[in-house]
């Protein structure tokens, strides 16, 4: 026996050992700080575990193995969560760690109708089946999607203009399952497999230096920008909902405002996440509201700002939403956005709707008990420069929504924008994370986004991911600078649910063919 016949069957008979070598890949993969680069072990990442699999004959064994990898995976790169709320950060990765088990549960049914190698060959279109389809729930975290695992290896996932994250799933999966194959099969196969993971490799770096040689081949002076300027106040994210501090806080938001206009003279100026600490739009604050136009005016430029607004229904019940507004000086009607995808127990309960009492399970972070859903992407235009530009404002933690962020540029939007508040997670690598996640929205949809962070990472970042301008962390300043427009609609944004939907539909199959086979094989 070889070394690595020796090897393959050690982990084939490993009950743990795999798994959790397997969740640790998993986990450090995950983008961390910019200095940690392990992004590469994503490709190998489930090879000890479906090595692991191969022999196991019980679900609950199956089970076991599958969830103690998982939720190694899911504390190696969730834990900062508890540093917000740490009875919500160990909710979340306990329950997240259960979600990612599902599709490995459809691998073991498939496995014991069809055999090992038929399961294997499934796995990938189960797995992006089961990754959008979780998503499409109020309980979704859809944090962990594993196509966010390569979220900073730029040039290998510039063919998410045309897949979204879910094809870097779909690639990687399919590169775990060409590893395994060239381990277990004999000389000939696995020359085979090697050939196609070459392939593999090469593929993506090819259609990536397309796309950079076309965008030299653009001349600066063809190039439409937005001028923005990004303020960054560094405010305490606890204690800037504490009684009578909201004004202090505006008098430096003016204040840091007033100075990077006078010396950059933008076309817009954004604050960030609930910036704004009251409902400005209400009448008991119409003198606030004065204030802010007066300052429009004097600013000659456009605001774009996170706020609370209420909005009172007919049956005289009052919703209080997490949103973003546009303001221009000159121009009397806010343009509002109000949050749609809304954080787990953090922000809303999920199916309070349904079971009014859960609301006692909230982990809020706020103050508030929870925040309402907003009902509709609504993009924002503005006039700079004597031109019409399209808006698209998204909030936070919708960022890692890939359909809801290309549903804004289908509606026109020729510039993201992005609005949010990682203090919460203090220093650790939560907020790079959440960075390196919104890279992927404008690769998939060739928009820049003007990200603008009340502490933590404010950055414009250009349409193929890659970062224009930046300011450090846990520092009060502005960032100004002139993020590109396009218009073009990329076929991911076009068609943003076909991998996944596609996936949908083959999985059924795949189940019946195994269902079929398996009686067949039990006919004979």
């Amino acid at each position: 026996m070889t070394s690595l016949s020796r090897t393959i069957n050690q982990l084939s008979q490993s009950r743990y050992a795999a798994p959790l070598l397997s969740g640790l890949f998993l986990g450090i993969s995950f983008p961390s700080y910019p200095f940690i680069r392990f992004e590469l072990l994503a490709w190998v990442a489930l090879v000890p575990l479906l090595l692991s699999l191969r022999t196991v004959e019980s679900a609950g064994e199956l089970f076991r193995r599958v969830y103690l990898s998982m939720l190694l995976y899911c504390l190696i790169s969730l834990w900062w969560v508890s540093l917000a709320t740490l009875p919500g950060g160990i909710l979340t990765m306990l329950t997240q760690a259960c979600f990612l088990t599902v599709p490995f549960l459809a691998f073991y049914a498939i496995k014991k109708m069809a055999g090992y190698r038929f399961a294997l060959f499934s796995l990938p279109f189960l797995w992006v089946a089961w990754e959008w389809a979780y998503m499409q729930q109020d309980l979704s975290l859809g944090w962990l999607t594993f196509g966010n695992s390569q979220a900073n290896l730029n040039y290998m996932i510039q063919y998410a203009d045309l897949t979204g994250v879910w094809g870097i799933s779909f690639w990687l999966l399919w590169f775990n399952i060409c590893v395994v194959m060239a381990l277990e099969g004999n000389k000939k196969e696995r020359l085979r497999y090697i050939v196609i993971m070459m392939l593999m490799i090469l593929a993506p770096l090819i259609y990536a230096s397309v796309m950079f040689l076309r965008q030299g081949v653009e001349t600066p002076s063809s190039r439409d920008t937005l001028r923005v300027t990004l303020v960054q106040p560094n405010v305490d994210p606890h204690g800037k909902w504490e009684p009578n501090s909201s004004a202090d806080i505006m008098e430096r938001y003016y204040r840091i405002t007033d100075k990077a206009v006078r010396e950059n003279r933008p076309d817009l100026v954004i604050w960030p996440e609930t910036a704004i600490l009251f409902s400005i739009l209400e009448p008991p604050f119409a003198d606030d509201l004065r204030t802010l136009r007066l300052s429009l005016r004097q600013w000659n430029a456009a605001l774009l700002t996170g706020f609370i607004d209420v909005l009172h229904n007919r049956n005289r019940s009052t919703g209080i939403y997490n949103a973003s507004m546009l303001l221009e000086p000159g121009n009397e009607a806010p343009r509002i956005y109000r949050k749609m995808h809304l954080v787990p127990f953090a922000e809303r309960v999920p199916y309070i709707d349904y079971f009014p009492w859960l609301g006692y399970a909230t982990f809020s972070l706020s103050g508030l008990s929870g925040w309402e859903r907003g009902a509709d992407t609504a993009i924002m235009k503005l006039s700079a420069s004597g031109k019409k530009v399209v808006v698209a404002d998204f909030i936070c933690y919708e960022s890692i929504f890939p359909a809801h962020v290309a549903e804004f540029v289908r509606k026109g939007a020729r510039v993201l924008t992005l609005v949010t508040n990682d203090g919460w997670y203090f220093t650790s690598y939560g907020p790079y994370q959440h960075l390196a996640i919104g890279r992927l929205r404008c690769i998939e949809n060739r928009r820049a986004i003007a990200r603008c962070a009340n502490t933590g990472l404010t950055v414009v970042l250009d349409k193929f991911g890659r970062t224009i301008a930046e300011i450090p962390w846990w520092k009060a300043e502005t960032l100004t600078a002139d993020v590109p427009l396009e218009n073009s609609l990329t076929f991911y944004t076009r068609y943003p649910d076909l991998l996944p939907k596609s996936a949908s539909v083959i999985s059924a199959v795949l189940f019946l063919a195994a269902f079929f086979k398996k009686k067949t094989r039990d006919f004979h």
